[in-house]
C-alpha cells in the first residue's frame, strides 16, 4: 500500500523506474557469448540510452483526496556498436559503424601505425645488417 505521507507522483516515478530496470540487464549491454566451431568466441556489445519524464498537477476535485493528476513515461534504446572476437588468444574489437570524428579515427589507427613503424624499424635493421655483411672493395663501395 502507498505511503499516505508520500506525494502521489513518487509512486509514478518508482513504478516507471522499476519497469525500465526490468527491461535492461547486463546481458543487453554485453551480450551472451557466441562460441564458433573453430574455437572463436564472439561477444556483442551495445550502447544503452535511457529517456525519462514525469509530471503532475494538483487539480481541484469534487471528492476530497482525489485531486492529483499525473503521468510518467520512459524509454530505452539499445544499439549494437561492436563485437569482441577472441581467437587463438588474440582479442579484436570489430566496430559496427565507422568512426564519426577525427579523434575516433586517430584512436582506431594507432594499432596500424605501431605495426607500420615496427615493420619500418625491422626493415631498417635488416638493411643495416646486410650492408655490414656485404664485402667492400678498396674504395669502400660494395661489390
Amino acid at each position: 500500500m502507498a505511503n499516505p505521507n508520500q506525494h502521489p507522483s513518487a509512486g509514478l516515478v518508482d513504478a516507471t523506474l522499476q519497469n525500465l530496470k526490468n527491461l535492461v540487464d547486463v546481458n543487453t549491454i554485453i551480450g551472451d557469448t557466441i562460441q564458433l566451431p573453430d574455437g572463436t568466441t564472439i561477444i556483442p556489445i551495445s550502447k544503452v540510452s535511457f529517456g525519462y519524464g514525469t509530471g503532475g498537477s494538483d487539480i481541484p476535485s469534487k471528492n476530497p483526496g482525489e485531486h492529483f493528476g499525473g503521468g510518467t513515461g520512459g524509454g530505452v534504446t539499445i544499439e549494437p556498436i561492436a563485437f569482441l572476437t577472441i581467437q587463438s588468444g588474440t582479442v579484436k574489437l570489430l566496430q559496427v559503424d565507422q568512426a564519426d570524428n577525427t579523434a575516433d579515427r586517430i584512436v582506431n589507427l594507432i594499432p596500424q601505425i605501431f605495426d607500420k613503424v615496427s615493420e619500418l624499424c625491422e626493415h631498417a635493421k635488416e638493411k643495416k645488417a646486410a650492408e655490414k655483411a656485404a664485402p667492400k672493395n678498396q674504395d669502400g663501395a660494395g661489390i
